[in-house]
This record gives structure tokens, C-alpha cells and sequence, in this order.
């Protein structure tokens, strides 16, 4: 093989050892031999590519299509991921608070709204029962193809989105989704965190809840002006009425009203009718389009004009006296607790009657609030309490707090700190009768049975006195008295001996059994518990005389009819009757009290122009002055108070609305009567079905024959030894219960009546004596002993008996016709006819 010298490449002219070297030498050198596996070689110098031109200028800046397509994969990549990690990392939030806050709803016993409280004023319902028009008002306005899309509308959110981060103002489009997820889950802030969170909540939310459950989330969290959120707040605030009743021209106005809720008021603001009109026709339109309704019924409409905006007054007037009372009542029978109860959201059915509401507040406004003078120091000092419960159900139908809750806030219907005076008298007498009680002389305690009713008469128990001397009113004194005319005229030692006779404990065992609660303030077992020291409220009193009205069966009266929550009742506890005192016991202090009506000190009350009873009642001093009463199918309680408005003290109501003294039987009980005539205005006229014991008719008291108990027959006599002995409503220890007794309905106290069977007394309602003139009693009785007591006493039975001899005379003379009135001797002496020692106050028969 030979060996041939290299060839030097380069220019063939010149070559040698001074010819250029190459200028790449890698160039120069030959290129290595590739070995093949077959052994064979491969070609010497591959082809050389010609390089790319360098890109200059302004083409430079434009992507090429490598990068084009990279930057496409990766932003692919980065949304899929970021999606993923989105859909991950982002919950469904607990709702915000705003969203989930209602104001609890207060209706009257016909479904009338009373009041709302709270601060939002909301009141979620189910969507069962917005009607289908409104419903599809809503769609029309806000999402058309709500049921047949997505939760997203990715056009109109990437649009929203892009306006909010270029700063050109909020934006909607949004689906009911998505406004919803705002609403309840976030807030109304216009930031991309927020937008991004409603992405994603909205998708979640339209996976795990139906079309149904979003739609009714929305119409219960949306605002419509006027500081309504939700459908039924607004169907309220613009037309006064529930969503039920609406129509599809109205719920048309309401879904407008969610574009632009405060703008679109076309009350507040007339000027932007035009657009609002325009909004509305749009929503109608979009009706017919979907076939949610027909062209015909669409051209028969016109523009529903909403009424005026009322203002924000939830709490004024009576309305926060009864939200109060009723949250009380609600607490107390631990139906709800009251952090539960604030959450809102409660619709709760009151036993209330609006036009027996409406009638109580005019009655007060006409005899008590009218009668006030700015020019009178008292007057400033007034107020005004009442409540009324229908005997048949226990329902407090109507109550009436004060002047404005706003104004006055404690509620003088409920409130427990002022005695009730005399009104509670007639428990004391109910107590006797139901538990067979007798005199310190062991006679039978009825309405005809006679006793001292001589000014600051010191109450005797079988063990002599007892120190305790009430005074009646005006220091008069009435000698020997029936326990009837007693009531009439309300005197003091009758009742306190009476309380006495019958034993305090039974008194009080008797008034809870009524209605008083057990822990009344000052409701004390002794004498005095017959003056009324108890400070119950008027509600209490009323529900007492309601038991009364009903014949001694007792129900806990009852404020609620029904409270729910998002349509879910809740239980109310079971109200039993039970029988507090006997039918008869009862019926028989209905009896004497409608003596009070019928010529007692409650003559006021006969303007009612019903059957009626009841019975007066003041405070010590003058602070207060009551009328209790009631007719067969209404038992109500009216009081006139007086309270420091600056400082809350009590004050006498001396001089108040323009009287010398404020007594039950004035401006209280011509309230009830006004009030009752207008609460019963188109009832049937019902008389009382009494089964009535008045007791056998008492012979004056004389040197041979029991009279009446004094006190010296106090501290010698022993009690009967059946005394005492029975529960309230069960004791009948009188032969002459045995003998059945014919019921005896009454006629209207304004009309005629006739006397009453058994009762052998003067009718209330027939003539009855003239009282004895004021000033000529004799004032001997303060700081009598008991030496100087047994000395008078013998006097007064000597005249006693003169007077009765003459009487005597008298009458045969006379003949039957002379049961009418009698005349009246002077006192100017104490031997002068007790039967006549009725006595006078300044405003007519003595106040009690």
C-alpha cells in the first residue's frame, strides 16, 4: 500500500510551507471515519445548514409561534391548576351575620302585623309561599334561564371582573347564584378576592342545593329599599300586606326594585318614574316572553303605585308594651329562652284583638290622657294602665301599657308596685264563701250578714284584739252594716274583720287559687291583706276577676297563640282549667258586686249598657286608682297611677286631671265602661247565669238577739270549730246549700231588673237608703279603750232599741210600699240609726 503525502488545502495557487494556515482548523482537519456495525463508512463531511438570519428591529417584540404556543400551555396549565387549588382551598363559609338576622314578627290574633323588632328588618319564609307570579317577577328581572344554566355565567363575570380591576365602576350580570353566594356567604365589597370566592362558593352551592333552595335564599336575603330585606319585608314595607297577597303587578314593582333599590322608589323619588316604569315593562315583558304570562292579562295592567314609606317606629306607642309583655310571657312558661329569642326570625300569633285593642287605647285617650292640662303640676304625673281577658279562654285580648313605650317605658299594664286597694276585697269575701266561713259570733258569713263597720274598729281573733284599727275612708262611720252594703260602699273594718273571721292564710291560699301569683309582692297573711296592700299588676287583677266571670274556674290567661321559626311551630304549654273556688262562691261575689255597679261606688260603670260587677279600689295616698270588672264574656281592669316622670317615685294624683282626688269609681271606671261598650259593640247583650246564696236577712242587732260582731264579742266569743276547716272552692259547711237554688240571668245594669232569687236584701238595683249627711257622726271611736267601748255600747243598745221600736211603728203604719227610701235622723249622737250611717265623700258615695 502507499503512502501518499497530505494534501494542504487552501487556494491550489498557493501551497508549500508559506501558504495561510486555515482559518478554522477544525475546519481543516479531516473528519474522523465513522464506523458503521456492517463495517462500512460513512460519507466524509455532512451538509452544512445555512444559519438563521438574527431577528432585528421591531421584530424583535413579537412573539414567535413556539412562544405563542408555549405561553397558551403554560396559561392553560396555571387556570387548570389554579381552579383545582381554588376549588380545594375554598369552602362554603358560614352565612355572615347580616344575612342571617330577622326581626322577630308580632301579629294580632287575625294575622295584622303589631310590630318587629330588631335592627334588620327581615322575615324569611319558605318559597311555598311566594306565589308563583312572584316568583317568576323575580326571574324575569334578575336570571331568565336560572333553572336551565349554569351557576356561572363566565361572560358576564369575566366582564365584571375586568370593569372592577380597570376601575370603571361595579358591575352586574352576575347569575341569582352568584348574588345569592354575595348576599348570604360574603359581603357587597367590589374586590377580585371577593369575586374569585363567589366563583367558587357559587359552584359548590349549585352542586349540593337545588334551583329551589338558592331561589328562596335569595328572595329571603335581598334588599329592597325602604330597610326591607327580603321578599316579605318588602311586601310590607311598599303595599302593607303578606307576599301571598300580591299580584303580579305589584311583584313585578318588587323585582324592579333590585336593580336599584333605593332609586327606583318611585315615592321617594317621583323623578326617576320614567326609568322605573321602563325597569317595570321590561320585567313584564320578559314574563310574556317565557309564557309566565298572557299578553291579555299583561295589557290589562297599570303601574301599582306603592304607598307611602311609614317611619321607623317598630317600638312606638303600644307596640313595645305588648312585644315586651309578650317576650315576658314567652320567658316565664320557658317557652324560649330569650338569647334564643334574639337571634329573630319568630312569627308570633298573639291572642290580641285589634279592634278591642284600638277600643282600649280611644277609652283611655277620651277619660284619661284628654282630661291632662300642661297648666297642672299633677297632671305630669299620670298615668295609665289596663288589660282584658275574655273568661271563656283565658285570652288577653287587649292591653294597654301607657301613653308611648318610646316616651314611657315601664309597662303599666305588667308592672308589680302599686297597691291594689280595694279591689282585692272581693277575694276575701270569695274566700268566706267558698270555705264556709263564720263570724267570731259563729254565724255564717254571707251577703246579708251584718257586722261593725264603726271607723278604726279594732279586729278581734278568738283571742281577743289584735291591735290592728283600719279607718275607712273619710273617717266615716257606718255602724252595723251588711256585708253587701259593706262592698258597695267598700268599708274597711268590715273586710279587715272579715279577713280575720276567715283567717288570712285562707285569704291568700283563695287569691292564688284565683289568679294572683304566689310571689306578689306585699301579699301578706294578716288583717290588712283585706285593704289591698298587695302590689299585684292589672293583668294579675284581671286574670283574678276573669276566674270570677267564669263561676270560679280558673285558666292561666295566655298572650300567645302560636310563635313559629322558618315555618316550624313551636310547643306551647298545655293551660288546664281547674276549678279555683265553688260555683256558688263565686257566683255569690258576682252578686255583690254588681250591687257596686248598681248603686255602689262603680255606678260609673253601667255606662257600659251590659250586665256588669266589679269594684273600685285606691292606694294609700291617692297613688293610684283602680276599677275592676267585668261583663259574662269580658273581664278587664283599668288604673290611674301616679309616678314622678324625672325621678320614678310615686305621687298622690291629688288634684290630677282636675279633681280634688282620684278614685276608682271617676276616670278609672268611666274608662272601662267606655272602653267595654265599644269592645262588645256587635256582641249579643248576655246576662249573668248566677247560682247566687245570699244568706237569710239579719235582724238589727238588739239587747236580745246576736247582732253584729263587736268587740267585745271578739275577745268573749270562740269561732266555730268548722272554721277554717275546708281548701279553697270546697268547703259548704251552710244547711241552706243543701236546698237547690234557681240561676238567675240578669238584664243590662242600665235597664230594669228584677230582684234577684234567693236574695231577700234590697236590690242593688231598687231603691235604696239615702246615707246619712256628712259632718253630723259623731268622732268617737279614735283612742277608745275598751273600759269607755263597753260603757258606749251600752248607750247605743238602749237607742238602739228606742229605733227600732219606732221603725217598727213606722212600717205597720206605712205598709209594704214603704221599702223605698228612708229618711235619714241627725247624728248627733251615737244612738242614731246605724242602717243609715252610710256617709258621703267629696265626689258622691264614699270612695273605697
Amino acid at each position: 500500500m502507499s503512502h501518499e503525502p497530505p494534501q494542504h488545502g487552501g487556494d491550489p495557487g498557493q501551497q508549500g510551507s508559506e501558504s495561510w494556515p486555515p482559518r478554522d482548523p477544525s475546519a481543516a482537519a479531516p473528519a474522523p471515519e465513522t464506523q458503521h456495525p456492517d463495517g462500512a463508512q460513512a460519507s466524509e463531511r455532512r451538509t452544512k445548514r445555512p444559519k438563521r438570519p438574527k431577528r432585528t428591529g421591531w421584530r424583535r417584540a413579537v412573539p414567535t409561534w413556539r412562544m405563542v404556543l408555549g405561553g397558551v400551555l403554560l396559561l392553560a396549565l396555571l387556570l387548570v391548576g389554579g381552579f383545582i387549588a381554588g376549588y380545594q382551598i375554598v369552602d362554603i363559609p358560614p352565612a355572615n351575620a347580616s344575612a342571617t338576622a330577622q326581626s322577630n314578627v308580632y301579629l294580632y290574633e287575625d294575622g295584622t302585623v303589631i310590630a318587629r323588632d330588631g335592627e334588620i328588618n327581615r322575615e324569611n319564609i319558605p318559597l311555598r309561599r311566594v306565589p308563583r307570579p312572584i316568583q317568576h317577577a323575580v326571574l324575569a328581572a334578575e336570571d331568565r334561564d336560572f333553572y336551565s344554566e349554569d351557576a356561572i355565567d363566565i361572560k358576564a363575570t369575566l366582564r365584571a371582573g375586568w370593569n372592577t380591576v380597570t376601575g370603571k365602576g361595579r358591575q352586574g350580570g352576575s347569575t341569582i347564584t352568584q348574588q345569592y353566594v354575595k348576599n348570604y356567604y360574603l359581603g357587597q365589597e367590589q374586590t377580585v378576592v371577593r369575586k374569585a370566592k363567589e366563583f367558587f362558593i357559587s359552584i359548590k352551592l349549585d352542586r349540593e342545593q337545588s334551583k329551589d333552595e338558592i331561589l328562596e335564599g335569595y328572595l329571603n336575603t335581598s334588599y329592597f329599599g325602604r330597610n326591607a330585606y327580603g321578599i316579605q319585608a318588602a311586601a310590607h314595607a311598599y303595599y302593607g300586606k303578606d307576599v301571598e297577597d300580591l299580584d303580579a303587578g305589584q311583584g313585578a314593582y318588587l323585582a324592579s326594585l333590585l336593580n336599584a333599590p333605593s332609586s327606583y322608589d318611585v315615592v321617594a323619588h317621583p323623578e326617576n318614574r320614567k326609568a322605573v316604569l321602563a325597569r317595570w315593562n321590561y320585567v313584564l315583558d320578559g314574563m310574556v316572553e317565557h309564557h309566565w304570562l298572557t299578553r291579555a292579562d299583561r295589557a290589562a295592567m297599570t303601574f301599582p303605585v306603592p304607598g307611602e314609606a311609614k317611619p321607623a317606629t317598630a317600638l312606638s306607642g303600644q307596640r313595645g308594651y305588648i312585644v315586651q309583655a309578650v317576650e315576658n310571657y314567652l320567658t316565664a312558661n320557658r317557652i324560649i329562652d330569650e338569647n334564643t329569642l334574639s337571634t329573630g326570625g319568630y312569627r308570633i300569633t298573639t291572642t290580641l284583638q285589634k279592634k278591642k285593642q284600638d277600643a282600649l287605647v280611644e277609652a283611655v285617650q277620651d277619660n284619661v290622657l284628654s282630661q291632662t292640662s300642661d297648666e297642672r303640676e299633677a297632671d305630669r304625673n299620670v298615668r295609665a294602665g289596663g288589660a282584658s281577658i275574655d273568661p271563656a279562654t283565658g285570652h288577653v285580648v287587649a292591653l294597654y301599657g301607657g301613653v308611648d313605650y318610646t316616651k314611657q317605658y315601664v309597662n303599666n299594664a305588667t308592672r308589680r308596685d302599686y297597691q291594689v286597694g280595694s279591689t282585692f276585697k272581693p277575694f276575701v269575701l270569695a274566700a268566706a264563701l267558698a270555705n264556709g266561713s263564720t263570724t267570731q259570733k259563729d254565724r255564717a258569713i254571707t251577703p246579708n250578714t251584718r257586722y261593725d263597720g264603726d271607723n278604726k274598729r279594732t279586729v278581734q281573733s278568738a283571742a281577743g284584739s289584735t291591735g290592728y284599727a283600719p279607718a275607712n275612708e273619710d273617717d266615716v262611720d257606718y255602724g252595723s252594716i251588711t256585708v253587701r252594703e259593706a262592698t258597695d260602699k267598700s268599708v274597711n273594718a268590715v273586710y279587715a274583720q272579715m279577713a280575720q273571721d276567715v283567717g288570712p292564710d285562707q285569704v291568700k291560699e283563695t287569691a292564688v287559687a284565683l289568679g294572683i301569683p304566689q310571689d306578689t309582692p306585699d301579699l301578706t297573711a294578716s288583717p290588712s291583706i283585706a285593704l289591698g296592700p298587695a302590689t299585684a299588676s292589672v293583668l294579675d287583677m284581671a286574670s283574678a276577676y276573669a276566674t270570677l266571670a267564669d263561676h270560679g274556674r280558673q285558666r292561666p290567661h295566655t298572650l300567645v297563640a302560636k310563635i313559629s321559626k322558618n315555618a316550624t311551630e313551636l310547643e306551647l304549654p298545655a293551660r288546664k282549667t281547674r276549678r279555683a273556688i265553688s260555683r256558688e262562691a263565686a257566683d255569690t261575689t258576682t252578686s255583690v258586686l254588681r250591687s257596686v255597679v248598681d248603686g255602689g261606688t262603680g255606678t260609673a260603670a253601667r255606662n257600659a249598657g251590659r250586665p256588669a260587677a266589679g269594684k273600685t279600689g285606691t292606694a294609700e295616698e291617692d297613688k293610684a286608682a283602680w276599677f275592676a270588672g267585668y261583663t259574662p264574656d269580658l273581664a278587664t281592669v283599668i288604673a290611674v297611677m301616679g309616678q314622678d316622670p324625672d325621678t320614678g317615685v310615686q305621687k298622690p294624683l291629688y288634684g290630677a286631671l282636675g279633681l280634688a282626688r282620684m278614685n276608682g269609681g271617676g276616670p278609672p271606671a268611666q274608662t272601662w265602661a267606655a272602653y267595654t261598650r265599644a269592645a262588645l259593640q256587635d256582641s249579643e247583650v248576655k246576662g249573668f247565669d248566677l247560682e247566687a246564696d245570699e244568706g237569710p236577712e239579719e235582724p238589727e242587732p238588739d239587747e236580745s238577739a246576736e247582732g253584729e260582731d263587736t268587740e267585745e264579742a271578739g275577745g268573749t266569743e270562740e269561732p266555730g270549730e268548722d272554721r277554717d276547716s275546708q281548701e279553697p272552692g270546697t268547703g259548704d259547711t251552710r244547711e241552706e246549700r243543701d236546698a237547690p237554688r234557681p240561676r238567675t240571668p240578669d238584664a243590662p245594669s242600665d235597664a230594669p231588673t228584677s230582684p234577684r232569687t234567693p236574695r231577700t236584701a234590697t236590690p242593688a238595683d231598687g231603691p235604696r237608703r239615702a246615707p246619712a249627711p256628712q259632718g253630723t257622726a259623731a268622732r268617737e271611736t279614735d283612742g277608745r279603750r275598751e273600759a269607755a267601748a263597753r260603757e258606749a255600747a251600752g248607750r247605743r243598745e238602749a237607742a238602739a232599741r228606742e229605733t227600732s221600736r219606732r221603725e217598727t211603728a213606722t212600717r205597720e203604719a206605712a205598709g209594704p210600699e214603704a221599702a223605698g227610701p228612708e229618711a235619714t235622723t241627725p247624728r248627733d249622737n251615737r244612738s242614731a240609726d246605724r242602717r243609715n250611717r252610710g256617709g258621703q265623700g267629696p265626689d258622691g258615695p264614699t270612695r273605697p
